[in-house]
């Protein structure tokens, strides 16, 4: 144990014949006390021993307790998890930055308002846009229209080619209706687009849940990344982090933290995916602007918390850009609920 090369010890006992136990753990207390005076009193000991009558209790040796486990299985990752613990610890605090061009009243309005009017819910595609702005969170220009000529009209403002979904606080999953239309390259084609999507809403009877269309400028570079928040029952708030677009639904490379996420936090998270490769840039593709993913995430974190009527929110896809040219949400949705209806 003295030896520098020596992180630990596992005292592993396995009888072969007939064998006195308490003799076995009294060998093994002595064989510590003789390396603790040697030099190794600060690296951590578990034993094994495999015996007939089972997992024998700790063994104690001058104030200290030598855990012990049946299967050497079990004592390499208890050791395992003290590691990483250990190392966890010893990492520089990390700090929950702060943002002055945040306007939490404005989004704090715009949700209680929804709730006041609406009751619990998802919010229109009209007040997601004026919370996530509040809050500094990248959203491309774009806006609602509530007839065809008005987004014919919007989206030649913004240029060609553009994308129009259907605005609903009622129908979360648009695509599966049809209500995405992308690459669009002229006024009649936006039109057109508006048109067949309300004639599609008519056609199930839901005519009533169409705000209008949001048009925005199509975004066909960078990485799909997806970013959300999510209510644990004991912790409260959780920010998710993952690949974006199917690539959630299918591979479920997500990783999660509780707010308020520091610097680190938001760091860690971005390169825990197994996806990561792909934001470092992959065979020929450029890497994605790792510095404005951790941002986002950590305005999120920050508007859940002072924000707590906000129960769901999810951002996806965000198209996360080259480095220094920050990402895009092109999908966003939140969903609120009266915060003294979970005290």
């Amino acid at each position: 144990m003295p030896a520098s090369e020596v992180d630990a010890l596992t005292v592993i006992s396995i009888p072969v014949g007939i064998t006195d136990a308490r003799a076995v753990a009294g060998a093994i207390r002595e064989g510590v006390a003789a390396e603790r005076k040697a030099g190794g009193a600060d690296k951590p000991v578990i034993a094994c021993v495999m015996a007939p009558e089972g997992v024998p209790a700790p063994l104690f040796l001058d104030g200290e307790r030598i855990p012990t486990y049946f299967f050497p299985e079990e004592a390499g990752r208890v050791l395992a998890k003290a590691a990483a613990y250990a190392e966890w610890r010893s990492q520089p605090v990390g700090m929950i930055p702060d943002f002055d061009d945040i306007r939490s009243e404005q989004a704090r309005e715009v949700c209680r308002s929804a709730l006041g009017e609406r009751g619990p819910g998802w919010l229109s595609a009209d007040e997601t846009r004026k919370v996530l702005t509040a809050f500094g969170v990248p959203l491309p220009p774009g806006g609602v229209a509530r007839t065809a000529d008005e987004a014919a009209e919007l989206a030649r403002a913004l240029g060609f080619p553009v994308a129009v979904k259907l605005a609903s606080h009622k129908i979360i999953h648009k695509t599966e209706i049809g209500a995405v239309r992308l690459d669009l390259t002229s006024e009649g084609a936006v039109r057109d687009a508006f048109e067949k999507i309300r004639a599609r809403l008519a056609e199930d009877n839901a005519l009533e849940a169409m705000e209008g269309v949001l048009v925005q400028p199509m975004i066909s570079a960078g990485v799909e990344v997806m970013a959300g928040v999510t209510q644990d029952p004991l912790f409260g708030p959780l920010i998710a982090f993952g690949l974006g677009g199917i690539h959630v639904e299918i591979l479920g490379d997500v990783c999660f933290r509780v707010t308020p996420l520091t610097d680190r936090d938001a760091e860690e998270m971005v390169r825990e995916i197994r996806g990561f490769r792909l934001l470092q840039g992959y065979r020929g593709h450029p890497p994605a602007d790792l510095e404005a993913i951790q941002t986002v995430l950590l305005r999120l974190s920050r508007l859940v918390e002072e924000i707590p009527e906000i129960i769901e929110l999810d951002l996806n896809p965000i198209f996360a850009l080259p480095p220094g040219q920050g990402c895009r949400i092109a999908d966003a949705r939140i969903r609120v609920e009266a915060h003294e209806s979970r005290q």
